[in-house]
């Protein structure tokens, strides 16, 4: 897949620049589904969040509300009880998944349970734009810090891509999340990794990172 991860969503217009320039076309010429699923695994997320990111409605609209063509939710809970014949068409057919936070753990276990982490790589043109959770279940790990589902075995996500994302860097509603214990948070992970604003995004196609940003954001190597 072509993916963009990022921390806040599409933000500012370098990174909507980045989405359609991987959609090949403008964002109202293209199908999306939202998936809202990694919500549910996360204690402060719920129905009202969950609504509001589906409706566009802020502060949960950084991704929903760009003006897409069309905009559908597939929740990822519900499809191992509907069969892959019916889902697998709707995935098949958008442009673009929209994958929300939460925790990211959970969000790794229904891709599995769903099969929709075996789907992936036979999607060369699909675009994933992910939000923090939806970003970071594409690395190898997210560091214990970031696990607040209570089922959750360990810090392991897909590993799609092979460096790790510290999201929401210098959040002024998140406290926690400075410059200072993102280093921390690196020095656990034990490998490549990338703290990033809620004006960054990192886009990978075809094997090739950059960095998409109007905010701040650290590289920290192997």
């Amino acid at each position: 897949m072509k993916l963009l991860l990022t921390s806040g969503g599409v933000t500012n217009e370098s990174i909507r620049d980045a989405l359609v320039d991987l959609l090949g076309k403008p964002i109202s010429e293209s199908g999306a589904l939202c998936i809202p699923t990694a919500q549910w695994g996360h204690p402060i997320l719920g129905p009202v969040s969950v609504r509001g990111s589906v409706a566009g409605e802020p502060p949960w609209h950084m991704m929903t509300s760009l003006g897409w063509a069309s905009l559908g939710v597939l929740e990822l809970t519900a499809l191992p009880s509907i069969g892959e014949e019916r889902w697998m068409p709707w995935v098949r057919e958008a442009d673009v998944l929209l994958v929300d936070g939460g925790d990211a753990t959970y969000l790794y276990h229904w891709m599995r349970e769903s099969g929709l982490s075996e789907v992936i790589s036979s999607l060369p043109e699909t675009v994933w734009v992910g939000l923090s959770a939806g970003s970071m279940v594409m690395t190898p790990r997210i560091g214990n810090d970031f696990v607040n589902w209570p089922s959750a075995p360990d810090d392991r996500t897909l590993g799609v891509v092979d460096f790790s994302i510290y999201p929401h860097l210098d959040h002024e509603l998140m406290p926690g999340n400075t410059m200072a214990d993102a280093e921390k948070w690196a020095a656990d992970i034990a490998g490549p990794a990338y703290a990033i604003d809620d004006q960054t995004a990192i886009k990978v196609t075809d094997g090739t990172v950059e960095v998409i940003s109007e905010g701040h954001w650290k590289a920290f190597p192997a």
